[in-house]
């Protein structure tokens, strides 16, 4: 994780190097706040502490291109973006894990929530930021504020026949911590400001539909 985001921080810096002044968008893809509890918007600061918090760090420096002449924008995208049949977000780490241990897991009470967004949306959205976005602007690809775990969990366990039951956060390794977060998003301001609206199947439509990729 470290060298990627070393590597994200260097193409950032070289990219912003060739654009200053030349008044072309340059779109990032970014990290949500990372704020427990906290319904978080556009208005919210970039996360640049903690283990990831390098990609918040590179997210402002993008923004901050704007004063010197890049049309710069950061798309921020929630921790599950989906698209049925190919990917799911972090709900892929649920999904290989009850087709694993024949256990469709959430973590504590499952009540912490996940937003999510459709992979089509979201690729609609870096449309819109590429083509109208104004420098220095940042956008929530967001559809779904925030399904509960336990939901996500039971949804895709009712696919499997897999029973959906609570494990500690210790079941899925250093990301379990991620996992037991409640973080909801907003995407209210991006909707008002650009007339985006997110058309395609939710997230748990995508995990009810099952066609889950084979285990390798």
């Amino acid at each position: 994780m470290e060298q990627g985001i070393a590597e994200e921080a260097r193409a950032v810096q070289t990219l912003g190097a060739a654009l200053a002044g030349s008044g072309k968008p340059f779109v990032h893809d970014g990290l949500t706040p990372m704020v427990p509890g906290h319904t978080s918007t556009e208005e919210d600061p970039d996360t640049t502490n903690g283990p990831v918090g390098g990609r918040g760090r590179n997210s402002d420096v993008v923004l901050a291109l704007a004063a010197q002449g890049v049309r710069s924008s950061v798309v921020r995208l929630p921790r599950s973006v989906h698209q049925r049949g190919s990917q799911y977000g972090f709900c892929s780490v649920l999904i290989a894990a009850a087709q694993k241990t024949g256990v469709s897991a959430y973590v504590g009470d499952g009540s912490q929530r996940w937003p999510a967004v459709n992979r089509l949306d979201a690729a609609a959205l870096f449309r819109i930021a590429l083509e109208d976005a104004a420098p220095g602007t940042v956008l929530h690809a967001v559809a779904d504020e925030g399904d509960t775990m336990r939901s996500l969990a039971e949804a895709s366990g009712g696919v499997l026949a897999v029973p959906a039951e609570s494990v500690p956060p210790e079941r899925f390794g250093v990301i379990g911590r991620v996992f037991a977060l409640d973080m909801p998003l907003s995407s209210a301001l991006t909707r008002d400001r650009f007339g985006w609206q997110p058309t395609n199947p939710s997230l748990i439509d995508d995990l009810a539909a099952g066609d889950y990729p084979t285990p390798g």
